[in-house]
C-alpha cells in the first residue's frame, strides 16, 4: 500500500479520493494539500466522507508544508489534483514533490470521470473568467425552449461544513441562505436559480449526479458547468471549451487549457467584441493546431450598465469577481470595459485603502491592477471587503461581479452594476450546435 497526499483546492483533490482512492486498497491517502482558497487548509475531511477505511477522517494542510509532509508522512505519490495552473508552476511544483522523494501523478479522465444515465453536455475553458457561465446559462436557455428539461451541476465550492455539502440542490433564492453559501458561491448559483433553472452542487459528485438524474422537476439533459477551468468531473456527451483571446497562449501553456481544447467538440472565442484583432487571430491558429477538428464559435461578451452616469466623468472603482483576478490573472474585465467605454476619469487604486484579508489578497497576487477583487469566502472577509470599498476615494463604484453585491455588503457609495451575456458572431452558433446534439440524442 502506497501513501498518498492529494494536492488541492477544495474541488477535485476530493473528487479524485470519491472516484479513485476511496476504496483503493493500494493507496492510503495521508493527507490533502490545499492551495488558491483561502481559509481551507487546517479541517479535516470528514469520516462522512471517507468512509471506513478512514475511521478519523483526512487531514487537510497548507501546501508550503508539503516537503516536510512527504517526509514525515513516508509519501510515496503526490496527485496534483487542482487546476488553472501554467505548466512552468505545475513542473515547479512537481520538482518540489520529486525533490522531497515522491513520485508527482495526475489522473486522467478514465480514472475520473463519472458516467450518466442521461446526456451531458460539459462547458469548460482555457481559463477563470473566460465566459463559462454565461455560457451554460444560453445553453440551458435554448433547450428549455426546446422543451427540455434541464439540470445544471456546477464544479465544487466546499468552502463551508463539508458534511453539510455532501449534496446541495439550489432552486430558489433562500437556499442560498439555507446553505450558508459564500459570495464566491452565489456568484455562480445565483444567475441559474433567477432564471428559472435547477443547480446542484457538492462535494460527493456520484451523489450529485443520481440526485440530478432523478430531479423531482425532470430532467432530460444535464449541463456541466465547470469552475476555473478545470475537466469535467463527467464523460461530456458534448464538450464545449470557451477560450479568451485577452489571454491568448495560456490554451497551449496552462493546465488542463490544452486538455480542454483537445477533447472539445466545439471552441467558443469570446470577448471579440473587446479583444485585439491579432489576438483572435493567434487564438484561432493555436487552436487549429491542437484541434482542428473542433468546431468554432466566435462570440462577444457585450455589457449593459445600469446607470452610466455614476461612471463618467467621475473617479471609479472597479469590482471585479474574485478568483477571475487572483488565480485567473485577469487584467480586464467587465467594469474596466464599463469605464473605458463611458468615459471614467480615473480609475481609482484601491491597494492602499486595502484591509485584512483583502490586503492579504494583493500581496499574494501582486499582479491585480487597479481593481477591487471581490473576495468573500467568509464572513471576514466580506466585512473587510465592505471597510475596502468604504475607505477608497472615489466619486462611485462599479460592480462587475455576477451578483449584486449590495445585497450581503453596504456600500456606501453611488454604485452601478454591469451586466454581461454571451453574444454569437454569425454562424456556426449554438443553436445549430445544439440542434445537431439532440436530433442524436
Amino acid at each position: 500500500m502506497k501513501n498518498v497526499i492529494i494536492l488541492g483546492a477544495a474541488g477535485r483533490d476530493f473528487h479524485n479520493f470519491n472516484v479513485y482512492f476511496k476504496n483503493n486498497h493500494s493507496y492510503k491517502v495521508v493527507a490533502f494539500t490545499a492551495t488558491q482558497i483561502p481559509n481551507i487548509q487546517n479541517r479535516t475531511y470528514p469520516i462522512e466522507l471517507t468512509g471506513k477505511h478512514y475511521p478519523y477522517g483526512i487531514p487537510i494542510k497548507d501546501q508550503d508544508e508539503l516537503p516536510f509532509l512527504i517526509k514525515k508522512l513516508n509519501v510515496d505519490v503526490c496527485v496534483f489534483s487542482y487546476s488553472d495552473i501554467s505548466y512552468q508552476n505545475m513542473m515547479s511544483l512537481a520538482s518540489v514533490v520529486m525533490a522531497a522523494g515522491a513520485d508527482f501523478r495526475i489522473l486522467g479522465p478514465n480514472n475520473s470521470m463519472l458516467k450518466s444515465l442521461k446526456p451531458i453536455i460539459a462547458v469548460c475553458a482555457t481559463r477563470t473568467g473566460c465566459g463559462k457561465s454565461q455560457t451554460s446559462r444560453k445553453i440551458i436557455d435554448y433547450l428549455m425552449s426546446r422543451g427540455k428539461k434541464v439540470v445544471a451541476i456546477r464544479h465544487p465550492m466546499p468552502y463551508g461544513d463539508l458534511k453539510k455539502q455532501i449534496v446541495q440542490r439550489f432552486s430558489k433564492i433562500s437556499d442560498l441562505t439555507k446553505h450558508k453559501c459564500t459570495i464566491e458561491e452565489m456568484e455562480e448559483y445565483e444567475p441559474h436559480i433567477v432564471n428559472g433553472n435547477v443547480i446542484y452542487s457538492g462535494v460527493d459528485y456520484l451523489d450529485i449526479l443520481r440526485a440530478a438524474e432523478d430531479d423531482e422537476n425532470g430532467c432530460d439533459i444535464i449541463v456541466w458547468d465547470g469552475g476555473n477551468n478545470d475537466m469535467p468531473f463527467y464523460s461530456p456527451d458534448l464538450m464545449i471549451t470557451v477560450a479568451d483571446p485577452h489571454r491568448v497562449g495560456h490554451e497551449m501553456n496552462y493546465y488542463p487549457s490544452e486538455v480542454n481544447v483537445r477533447m472539445s467538440d466545439v471552441v467558443i472565442i469570446n470577448k471579440m467584441d473587446s479583444a485585439d484583432g491579432q489576438d483572435i487571430l493567434q487564438l484561432r491558429k493555436n487552436i487549429a493546431q491542437i484541434n482542428p477538428q473542433a468546431i468554432i464559435i466566435d462570440a462577444a461578451s457585450p455589457i449593459e450598465v445600469e446607470n452610466p452616469d455614476i461612471i463618467t466623468g467621475k473617479k471609479i472603482l472597479v469590482v471585479e469577481d474574485g478568483p477571475t483576478l487572483t488565480h485567473g490573472e485577469m487584467k480586464i474585465g467587465a467594469g474596466v470595459i464599463a469605464c473605458q467605454k463611458f468615459g471614467a476619469a480615473e480609475m481609482v487604486d484601491p491597494k492602499p485603502y486595502a484591509v485584512g484579508t483583502i490586503k492579504d489578497t494583493y500581496i499574494k497576487y501582486p499582479g491585480i491592477g487597479n481593481i477591487l477583487p471581490a473576495m468573500g469566502y467568509s464572513q471576514q472577509q466580506i466585512k473587510d471587503l465592505e471597510a475596502t470599498i468604504a475607505n477608497t476615494p472615489c466619486d462611485g463604484v462599479v460592480i462587475a461581479t455576477p451578483i449584486d453585491l449590495s445585497r450581503v455588503l453596504k456600500i456606501n457609495k453611488p454604485y452601478t452594476r454591469v451586466h454581461y451575456s454571451l453574444q454569437e458572431i454569425g454562424k456556426p452558433d449554438l443553436a445549430s450546435v445544439l440542434d445537431d446534439f439532440m436530433t442524436r440524442l
